[in-house]
């Protein structure tokens, strides 16, 4: 594991501080790891939802309402 040395704002080494003196985390290197998988694992979904919204937008417009749309959907998610 690389070491790093970083520097923190008064409030965010008070809120790394108290995360850490709550038990909550053992350490602030800890608690720092944990807070970037967080931010990995929404990079993932905001990606896979940027996806789906580029491939809606291209896929067109419908004229259909919004009953007709749920009564396709429902209908495709019963087989």
């Amino acid at each position: 594991m690389s070491r790093q040395s970083i520097s923190f704002t008064e409030p965010n080494d008070k809120w790394l501080k108290a995360q850490v003196e709550s038990q909550e985390y053992t350490s602030k290197s800890e608690l720092i790891n944990d807070l970037i998988r967080q931010a990995r694992q929404q990079q993932v979904q905001i990606d896979w939802i940027k996806t789906k919204l580029e491939q809606a937008e291209k896929s067109g417009f419908t004229n259909m309402t919004q009953s007709e749309i749920l009564a396709l959907s429902k209908s495709k998610l019963n087989g």
